[in-house]
């Protein structure tokens, strides 16, 4: 380092000319006009930028044609469309399900959600749909018991409260995670 390098502080956003050097102690008139001193081993000379003449031509033609070549891509594209794309919403309550459920008990009730749940998880896992929203309501925790119980038999399904300000609090979200295989 000597006197009219420009240099910049290794650890802030200081820059500017070299106004003196004594052994380790570096003057440096700032950019903001201040007269700042520095240890040797805070600065950094910057170096002027770069002219046609130092950057041989053959170097660039090297680096256009390797920016030209192709790489395989290593993760799929997600379409824009697709990753906005709504969840499918299962309403699990019992009057959305039959109408005939006035005569039927409790755990006839529970039956039906929770074919009705693992049926309609099927189907999203066969038409390749990523999440579900099951409304299960809040209730005694039953039938989310139940749901969970059945979420947890699958290898392939994460689950977790559902957007509290989208659904309310009784509503579980499952995302399924597609096999890359057909």
């Amino acid at each position: 380092m000597k006197k009219g390098d420009t240099v910049s502080v290794v650890d802030d956003a200081i820059s500017g000319v070299i106004t003196a050097v004594d052994g380790d102690i570096i003057s440096v008139l700032t950019e903001d006009d201040f007269e700042m001193q520095f240890s040797k081993n805070e600065l950094v000379v910057i170096t002027g930028a770069i002219s046609e003449m130092d950057v041989m031509q053959e170097d660039i033609s090297k680096i256009l044609s390797e920016k030209r070549i192709k790489k395989p891509r290593s993760s799929q594209r997600i379409k824009p469309k697709e990753r906005k794309r709504p969840p499918m919403v299962v309403d699990l309550h019992i009057h959305q399900l039959t109408q005939q459920y006035k005569g039927m008990n409790n755990h006839d009730m529970l039956i039906l959600q929770t074919d009705t749940a693992e049926r309609q998880l099927n189907f999203a896992m066969d038409k390749k749909i990523q999440r579900i929203v099951f409304i299960h309501g809040v209730g005694e925790g039953v039938l989310k018991a139940e749901l969970e119980y059945l979420f947890r038999r699958y290898d392939n399904v994460k689950y977790y409260e559902a957007d509290y300000k989208e659904y309310g609090r009784g509503a579980t979200e499952v995302y399924i995670y597609q096999n890359k295989t057909p």
